[in-house]
This record gives C-alpha cells, sequence and structure tokens, in this order.
C-alpha cells in the first residue's frame, strides 16, 4: 500500500524538476540571444526601395572603406523608439549609421523620423520582408557592425542601450576598424 503513494508523488515532482531547470534557463543571459551566421562573413546585399525625401542607400556602401552600422527598425516598434536617441548620438558623434524599415508603411516610416530625428546616412524600405531574411534578422530592432569591406563583426539583436553601447557596440567598432 505505500507503494501506490509513492507513485502519487512523482508527477508532482517531476513537474517541480522541470519547473527548476525552466526558471533556470530563463536566468541564463547565455541563451537569450541567437547566433548569427553572417559573423565573419561578407554582408548580404542591400537592395531596398528609398524612402522619400531621405538619402537612399547606396549598395556600394558595404565595401566604401568605411566601418559603419545597419539597422533594422520599425514605426510600430516599442524597443525601436527606446533605442532611437542612441542612434541619434552615435550619428552625432561621426558612425555612420543606414536604416532599414522592416515591414513598415511609407507613412509611418516617414512619420517616425519627423518626430525622432533622422540618424541615417542612408534609408530604405524593406515592405517585403526579403532583406531582412537575407541578413537573418528574427525581429527588430537588430544592429549589425560591418567592416569597410563589408564582413560583418557582430550582431546586436536587440535594442541599444548606454550599457551595450559601452560594452558591446563601441569594442565591435573597434574591431571593425582597420588595424594600423
Amino acid at each position: 500500500m505505500a507503494r501506490p503513494r509513492l507513485l502519487i508523488l512523482i508527477p508532482p515532482v517531476v513537474f517541480a524538476a522541470m519547473a527548476g531547470l525552466f526558471v533556470a534557463g530563463m536566468m541564463n543571459d547565455r541563451g537569450q540571444e541567437l547566433p548569427s551566421a553572417l559573423v565573419g562573413q561578407a554582408a548580404p546585399a542591400l537592395a531596398v526601395v528609398p524612402l522619400p525625401g531621405h538619402p537612399p542607400i547606396d549598395p556600394a556602401i558595404l565595401t566604401d572603406g568605411e566601418v559603419k552600422l545597419v539597422n533594422f527598425w520599425a514605426s510600430w516598434c516599442a524597443p525601436c523608439r527606446l533605442e532611437h536617441p542612441i542612434l541619434v548620438e552615435l550619428a552625432a558623434e561621426g558612425v555612420p549609421i543606414y536604416g532599414i524599415a522592416v515591414r513598415d508603411r511609407e507613412a509611418d516610416s516617414l512619420a517616425f523620423l519627423g518626430e525622432l530625428g533622422n540618424p541615417y546616412r542612408g534609408v530604405g524600405r524593406d515592405s517585403t520582408n526579403r532583406v531582412s531574411l537575407d541578413w537573418g534578422t528574427y525581429g527588430v530592432p537588430e544592429t549589425f557592425v560591418l567592416t569597410g569591406d563589408g564582413i560583418v563583426v557582430d550582431r546586436l539583436p536587440f535594442p541599444l542601450t548606454p550599457q551595450l553601447v559601452e560594452t558591446r557596440l563601441r569594442p565591435a567598432l573597434e574591431r571593425a576598424a582597420p588595424e594600423g
């Protein structure tokens, strides 16, 4: 009779163990970021539709010799709105940033930049999501650091924060810069 009572305890114990593993996994930051196959590889093409009233993205910028950021964003994205002032600050420092509006209506993209300012040297629209898929994005915002010859040095698949700029973005920009 003691054996059936012990069997009753198995499901709650198994559930508690699984819940503990789940909570531990959520607390582990290493598992939060999905890897990018592009790091160390040549960046895909930037064949995007220009956003009227803003400088277009010339596909030749990928290999223009200048370290740069490519930022995927959207007007409907709340984290994009939060990171935007950081992009404006980086652009004011002279960091070249190119923006790709993803799955966004033209009018909404224009209103977003009109309200918050345009930190981008060139802006394009990826209304079909083709470019985003080629770049392996999982959502917006995502920012890529590229060398002057178009090699992806890092991918930041989350909104930029002041801490991330100092701990991850600036070191990636330094790694992307030519030696000497």
